[in-house]
């Protein structure tokens, strides 16, 4: 039985993709706007969402499955909607013309560029992310915009990849469509003002980190190309709220306030993180920093540029876990007092080092790679059953 199971699932899998082919076809009054980048797709996705179903029936791929199902298991629920928002994930080579296949968009966005699945099992380098993320604004039709950070040179650099029509966003108000300044982070949100030609709006959400400004902003240039007025988008980014896992403010151990971000990690997500650390107001901070998997030749120079950054940023405590980290201890030594900097080898030993550091009130932000299960730290320390020897053959796939 299981043997006919593994050959049923391609051939059911093949036929999926060939029926939501067919079936985006006869939807061709749908706009389709694809989102790509190797980080904020998620969040993008869902800011793209929100502004759009202000005015517009709107469909958005699943924010758990894997590009590969999710893009035409969200094709196939196509009714009657008028946008179809689709997040476009990829990490091997030619992966993104397999996606290209099924679904072109109207509007490609894309958020930003860093070495994420940079490893030889997967894109292999730099160079080949930025070709693979760029193939998305090279389907584009004439009549179709590309939406480009400005704010990410290798992002600012795709125009040159598109037959499209360009609509840049960022902080630049020279070469931005639509920008942002006045951005305050808090505890209960995010707030910035909002320009697009000679319009100002304020935004208010309850998104945590100057970081998804941009995620804010890729949203309302979609929303102006849609036609929709400034006034509508802002109400529709001010219904945003964190996703599980992804920044959001949650009750920690030892009645401590937990920055939950341990869903996803990489080197510039790990540095937007640190910096709303340093942003939220707290009587004393702690990083609680896991290990950033597929980083490639990138592997130690990504954890060193985070290294540096908790240097800067200088956390009362620094909590590294697994061997990688070690190359972020090193650097943050470098600034911070003797005795904050502590390395452990795994979330038990992590536990047991945050009992006995966490008072009231503190800030812990935790960050690292899903499968480095950082977000057990609590769990643990609340004294809930964890399974060690699932995260003990997690730790040995990845070190072996």
């Amino acid at each position: 039985m299981p043997r006919l199971k593994s050959l049923i699932r391609p051939f059911f899998h093949t036929s999926r993709r060939v029926l939501a082919k067919l079936w985006l076809q006869s939807h061709a009054k749908t706009t389709v706007i694809g989102v790509t980048g190797s980080y904020g797709k998620t969040n993008t996705s869902v800011a793209i969402n929100q502004v759009l179903s202000e005015k517009f029936k709107t469909l958005q791929t699943d924010i758990n499955l894997d590009t590969n199902f999710n893009i035409p298991i969200t094709i196939l629920k196509l009714k009657d909607q008028e946008k179809l928002i689709l997040e476009y994930g990829i990490d091997h080579l030619g992966e993104m013309d397999k996606h290209l296949s099924l679904a072109k968009p109207n509007i490609a966005v894309v958020t930003g560029i860093a070495p994420v699945h940079a490893d030889s099992k997967h894109l292999g380098s730099l160079e080949n992310i930025i070709k693979e993320k760029a193939k998305l604004i090279s389907s584009l039709s004439t009549e179709g915009w590309a939406v480009l950070n400005w704010d990410v040179l290798e992002v600012r650099a795709m125009r040159d990849k598109t037959k499209g029509q360009i609509f840049y966003f960022g902080l630049d108000k020279d070469k931005c469509s639509v920008w942002a300044n006045r951005i305050k982070v808090t505890m209960i949100g995010l707030e910035f003002n909002l320009h697009y030609k000679e319009e100002i709006v304020k935004v208010k959400t309850s998104l945590i980190g100057k970081h998804y400004v941009h995620s804010c902003l890729a949203a309302a240039a979609v929303g102006i190309i849609s036609e929709m007025p400034l006034s509508l988008i802002a109400r529709g980014l001010e219904k945003l709220q964190p996703l599980e896992g992804r920044m959001s403010l949650e009750a920690g151990p030892k009645g401590s306030i937990l920055l939950n971000d341990s869903r996803r990690a990489n080197p510039a997500s790990a540095i937007a993180g640190l910096q709303a650390l340093k942003d939220l107001p707290s009587r004393r901070k702690v990083a609680v920093l896991g290990e950033m998997g597929e980083l490639g030749n990138w592997e130690e120079k990504g954890h060193r540029q985070v290294g540096k950054e908790v240097g800067i940023i200088k956390p009362d405590y620094l909590v590294a876990i697994g061997p990688l980290t070690k190359f972020i201890t090193e650097e943050a030594e470098k600034s911070m007092r003797k005795g904050s900097v502590i390395w452990v080898e795994d979330v038990f030993e992590a536990a047991g080092v945050l009992t006995g550091i966490l008072k009231k009130g503190d800030l812990v932000y935790l960050k690292g790679s899903l499968l480095k299960h950082l977000e057990r730290i609590p769990l643990i320390m609340e004294g809930k059953k964890v399974d060690s020897d699932e995260i003990a053959f997690h730790r040995y796939e990845v070190y072996r």
